[in-house]
């Protein structure tokens, strides 16, 4: 089982480097933050960007790795999603993850102007994104024709540190979303609200592997666990829920927390390491 940290960019810039310097040196094997420009609940939330924000991770982790779980697929178009995620592996030395998934901030869209199709567009482009990118990152000129996206002998060098190319991660729990993981994903992860939830969509992910003619046990299996350092007696019951996960099959647990702990709550995370 591993167990990584997450926080979300929504905390001022030396809040953020400090939690990512201590997760480091306490030994989690990999940090995350997430992609949004909104704050989640509250649209006023002051919010950094995901992306660089995880390039300056990438300079303050020195030792575990680090990713965005999960990039959305509607914000960038692929091909320079692409350049930024190589940029992102350069500058941490071939230690990042990248997670994508197919976006849900309605209001983030409608602010920006960024079109917001349906979930089900939405889903197919996670997988022409990922066609797209697994190209660019391992061909030396790609052209591509799809429904969403267009290149022309489009050049993606270098060429990412980790070879074939960075583990991608799929944030997924619907049908529709998990048969994109069956196809592109080397790690799938899910936001949960109980194990047996997390189970039910595992077993779903099985069943979209056999239709897709791959070994299931060739994804690595990930859940997202919020923890609330403000309500001890939640924190508690989320911690004494890894057990069951990893019965279960879990073998990522990444913990998300929605305020910055403070040094003893990250400590005693870490020693479940």
């Amino acid at each position: 089982m591993q167990l990584s940290a997450k926080l979300a960019p929504t905390f001022d810039y030396p809040v953020l480097e400090r939690f990512w310097r201590t997760a480091d040196e306490l030994g989690f094997p990999a940090v995350w933050n997430y992609d949004h420009f909104y704050g989640l609940v509250d649209p006023t939330t002051p919010t950094l960007e995901g992306w660089t924000s995880l390039a300056a991770m990438g300079v303050v982790v020195r030792r575990a790795r680090v990713g965005c779980l999960v990039t959305g697929v509607t914000y960038r178009n692929p091909a320079v999603l692409a350049k930024m995620a190589v940029t992102v592996d350069h500058i941490c030395g071939g230690r990042m993850d990248f997670g994508i998934g197919a976006g849900w901030h309605e209001d983030e869209h409608r602010g920006y102007g960024i079109d917001f199709p349906s979930p089900g567009q939405r889903v197919a482009m996670v997988d022409e994104a990922l066609t797209v990118i697994r190209r660019l990152w391992t061909e030396d000129a790609v052209d591509f024709g799809g429904r969403y996206f267009t290149l022309r002998q489009a050049r993606c060098d270098p060429k990412p540190v980790q070879r074939p190319h960075p583990p991608i991660v799929v944030g997924a729990s619907q049908p529709k979303m998990l048969s994109v993981a069956a196809r592109h994903a080397d790690e799938w992860n899910m936001p949960s609200t109980g194990p047996q939830e997390w189970a039910a969509a595992s077993s779903r992910l099985d069943a979209a592997c056999e239709a897709e003619g791959r070994d299931p046990s060739s994804i690595r299996r990930g859940v997202q666990l919020f923890l609330h350092p403000n309500q001890p007696d939640q924190v508690d019951g989320q911690l004494d829920s890894i057990a069951e996960y990893a019965r279960l099959g879990c073998q990522h647990v990444v913990l998300s927390f929605y305020q910055p702990p403070d040094d003893s709550l990250l400590r005693r995370c870490a020693e479940l390491i």
